[in-house]
């Protein structure tokens, strides 16, 4: 009797990849958790990760690094993986949204604090770090996940390496891979926020934001006093080329990305290259060193003195707010942004056109483009969705000023080119005007007051912890389909479940 064939069973190496298409990181084994996604989705990630080079199993197995996981808890996904005899330490846990993540860019990204499956009593999103003092003790310190629960001030006892991390954060933007620049931010932030330098790793364990490659980097430094990515990344030609084209007023990533695939990789070769630009881009060009200087507080007080007196001349009773960096603390930026309001809401409408009319009269501006509100609330909830830019009527303009004999900031009254008797000195710099209704006024300080990392992590903590829609406008109650009023900064901390943070400690 001819025995039967015993039928192949497929091994979690054999399935590892896809037969036409090479693994690109083999440390990296996923396995995609079937309950709740379904078998049929499920078989299609599969495929389209395999096609991307990712490397899955069909299997648990202790090789698999990422379980990948959609519409389950943190402690669900645990508790039936080890009721089938799993030991869930050897693996990340994490949401699909990794997942999708790292196929949109190509490659596994870091684990955010967005990404993992928590425990349900995860409501604080703190982490808890472990130290050990001098004398062997071992005292616990909560590490808040979301940059909006941390306050950030200008002391950063870690400069060295969010120096690093902010480096290669700009690179992986200025590559188009605004996730990875994100992580490294992210990171960088955590680092902002310790009270204590960091002098060893250990330091650093369980804090949140810190993925595989910031813990690289930060470890480089820590043993060799540089990061061989950072110093390379520095080197990097395209890098070079990239920061100064976008650096140019009018320029962004796309036009700056074209440009030095055609060979342009400075301000002469672009001065020479017969480009036809647009009129900021014109502009930019033309003041780029001054507007590459750092703008200093004093600076920005004089322009704002000039600001405040053309908004007063053309609607008495207005409110000028200086906002941005210089309202958190810092000594000097590279822009000035204004917010204008009006305690009678509609008064301000329109008053943009005429303060810019007057300043281009006093001869202020080099370079001004006006854009008008297009922002419209619907009863249903948000007319647009949340996101970094907001539909106020505003100016960006480039501002004409002059530092006297006496290296003090005044208007300047001359026309380009003179001087007063050769000892006044002018330059150009940037300018913000953002005129917002007096109703809108508390979002739209919180939002312009910055920085842009805390502003994203207030964002991000309104859709993912309490179900709402922040903006610069406003806060939608998505589960009570309703706009929340607020009239002050605390109002919409307090909306938003959160201790207030003052300015001074958004220094993300």
């Amino acid at each position: 009797m001819v025995p039967l064939k015993r039928r192949k069973v497929p091994s979690s190496a054999s399935s590892d990849s896809s037969p036409d298409v090479a693994c690109k990181f083999p440390q990296v084994v996923l396995f995609l958790l079937e309950r709740k996604m379904g078998s049929s989705r499920r078989t299609f990630l599969t495929d389209l990760c395999r096609k991307k080079g990712f490397r899955v199993n069909e299997t648990f197995s202790e090789s698999v690094t990422h379980v990948i996981s959609e519409k389950n808890k943190g402690d669900d996904v645990r508790r039936w993986l080890r009721s089938q005899g799993h030991d869930l330490t050897i693996a990340h846990l994490v949401d699909i949204g990794w997942l999708t993540d790292s196929l949109r860019a190509g490659h596994p990204v870091d684990i955010l604090e967005g990404h993992k499956l928590h425990t349900t009593d995860y409501t604080q999103s703190t982490h808890k770090e472990q130290l050990t003092s001098s004398g062997g003790e071992v005292t616990t310190r909560s590490i808040p996940a979301y940059a909006c629960q941390r306050r950030t001030t200008l002391s950063n006892r870690n400069t060295i390496f969010t120096d690093a991390l902010l480096l290669l954060a700009e690179n992986a933007e200025l590559s188009g891979d605004d996730g990875r620049g994100l992580a490294f931010r992210r990171g960088a932030a955590v680092l902002k926020a310790l009270p204590e330098a960091v002098t060893d790793m250990r330091r650093l364990r369980g804090c949140p934001c810190l993925g595989e490659h910031s813990l690289r980097v930060i470890q480089d430094i820590l043993e060799t006093g540089v990061s061989r990515e950072v110093e390379s990344t520095k080197q990097s030609e395209r890098y070079q080329a990239m920061k100064v084209l976008t650096g140019i007023f009018g320029v962004g990533l796309k036009t700056a990305d074209q440009w030095f695939r055609d060979g342009i990789q400075n301000i002469h070769q672009l001065r020479h290259s017969g480009r036809t630009l647009n009129r900021a881009q014109q502009a930019g060009l033309a003041h780029y060193d001054d507007l590459m200087q750092p703008i200093t507080k004093a600076e920005a007080d004089v322009i704002a003195n000039i600001v405040e007196e053309a908004v007063q001349a053309e609607l008495p009773g207005s409110q000028v707010t200086l906002v941005g960096g210089f309202r958190r603390g810092n000594p000097s930026g590279h822009d000035v942004d204004f917010l204008i309001t009006h305690p009678q809401e509609g008064r301000e409408e329109g008053v943009i056109a005429k303060v810019v009319s007057r300043l281009e009269a006093q001869d202020f501006l080099l370079y001004q483009k006006t854009t008008r509100n297009s922002y419209m609330k619907s009863n249903d909830g948000p007319a647009r969705p949340a996101s970094s830019m907001d539909h106020f009527e505003r100016c960006l303009c480039i501002f004409r000023l002059t530092t006297g004999e006496q290296h003090e900031p005044k208007a300047c009254t001359q026309a380009p080119g003179e001087d007063s008797e050769g000892r006044a000195s002018k330059r150009a710099v940037r300018v913000d005007l953002v005129v917002s209704p007096f109703s809108q006024v508390a979002f739209a300080l919180l939002g312009w007051t910055g920085s842009k990392l805390f502003e994203r992590e207030l964002r991000r903590w309104a859709t993912r912890e309490k179900n709402m829609s922040l903006s610069s406008h406003a806060l939608y109650d998505n589960k009570q389909g309703r706009y929340l009023k607020a009239a002050t900064e605390e109002e919409i901390f307090a909306h938003l479940s959160l201790d207030y943070i003052p300015p001074s400690d958004r220094n993300t």
